[in-house]
């Protein structure tokens, strides 16, 4: 049985207290009128959680946070609001936590103080419109000239990319050909308003209308040399090992809309009379809503061993899953938490009926924001892939 330590439970109260007060009353508006709340963001920030997987000397939770803790963090804004959950996990897993693990001293010193404090965010330039997973399709090209890189190219779907807050976005770019022929690929650091980067209209969701999300255009965009991050050629595995934990803090934010779900529909089904009763006495209606905790019972549980598993990794702890097993749990628990979460939010709006439909409910606002959890960060066809990988299968 996975247990969660005092501290983490004290933790999970105080973030949860942090979301019913201050976004909770708020979201259905912010929602409707798509509008990023800054100041609520600021605050996340305030509160420590941008900074739960940062090292203390860039203000950082340092050995007292874990990944764990971020896990935990997302699931309590997830149940709340899942744009405002994503900005919490883009802002750490794609923003801060590539220039942590491959930064430059100078480029740590130079942005982690304001990310890591909420001041600033970040955005991760992967996607494209032929290339996300498939990295090496990557169409975005970086030559170097002199002293300075120059990007040509586009991005889309990126988050956290055009708030008012944003600092800085990394991209993922073609800046030569491997002795294999195939692509090489690097990471380059692109800061706000650098001429010749211009971030387009935010989309036009289905859904997370909080969440500030846009295509990027970057046309003879000229950086410093010293911008790129990490090592040239190994863009693409720095993609991967970011992934991989940013698919177990999505698995996180399911959890999130699985636990919404059951907050929704259990005292709805015990309020809203039919036929002389309660529709939680109809069987019908009744075995749907334990589905939904079974549902959520397990999400939780594969989320949290995956982290757990990543905590002992990053920590070095002996016996610490090798990252081949890390990997395997945390497309597991993508997988099954955000199909779970598709299925626990379509559930959910039929017990509500006619009311789920209506945008007044916020069953209807979850219904909208569960499905991107499917796509996001892998898709689910990407997940089943990579797990029958695991298994030795010779998929392609």
């Amino acid at each position: 049985m996975f247990e969660l330590s005092r501290d983490h439970e004290a933790f999970r109260a105080l973030v949860r207290e942090f979301a019913e007060k201050e976004i909770a009353p708020h979201a259905a508006a912010w929602d409707r009128a798509h509008h990023f709340p800054v100041d609520v963001v600021r605050k996340m920030g305030d509160l420590g959680l941008m900074g739960l997987t940062a090292p203390e000397e860039y203000g950082g939770a340092g050995a007292d946070g874990d990944f764990l803790s971020l896990c935990i963090a997302i699931e309590e804004l997830g149940r709340v609001d899942q744009a405002l959950g994503i900005t919490l996990e883009a802002a750490v897993e794609l923003g801060i936590k590539p220039l942590v693990a491959f930064g430059t001293a100078e480029q740590q010193q130079r942005w982690l103080p304001d990310l890591v404090a909420g001041r600033a965010l970040a955005g991760f330039g992967l996607t494209e419109p032929d290339a996300g997973s498939d990295a090496g399709a990557t169409r975005t090209r970086a030559e170097l000239d002199g002293d300075s890189w120059v990007i040509n190219g586009g991005k889309q779907f990126i988050t956290n990319s055009g708030s008012a807050m944003t600092s800085v976005v990394t991209v993922t770019a073609r800046t030569g050909t491997r002795e294999d022929g195939r692509a090489e690929i690097s990471a380059i650091i692109v800061p706000s308003g650098t001429p010749g980067f211009l971030v387009e209209p935010a989309y036009d969701k289905l859904g997370w209308h909080i969440s500030d999300t846009h295509p990027l255009t970057f046309t003879d965009c000229r950086v410093p040399a010293d911008h790129l991050l990490g090592e040239r050629g190994r863009g693409y595995a720095q993609f991967l090992n970011t992934l991989d934990g940013g698919r177990v803090a999505i698995a996180a934010l399911a959890v999130g809309c699985l636990q919404a779900c059951v907050d929704m529909a259990v005292p709805y089904a015990g309020q809203r009379m039919t036929f002389g009763g309660p529709i939680g006495r109809k069987q019908g209606v009744a075995f749907q809503i334990a589905d939904l905790r079974v549902m959520l019972e397990a999400a939780r549980l594969l989320t949290y061993k995956a982290a757990a598993m990543k905590v002992a990794m990053d920590r070095g702890v002996p016996g610490a899953p090798s990252r081949a097993e890390f990997k395997q749990s945390a497309s597991i628990a993508k997988l099954y938490a955000t199909e779970a979460a598709v299925t626990g939010t379509r559930v959910a709006t039929q017990i509500f009926g006619g009311y789920g439909f209506m945008e007044e409910y916020p069953v209807a606002r979850f219904y909208r924001d569960a499905k991107i959890l499917e796509i996001g960060e892998g898709t689910s066809e990407v997940q089943r892939m990579l797990i029958a990988r695991g298994l030795g299968l010779p998929v392609e």
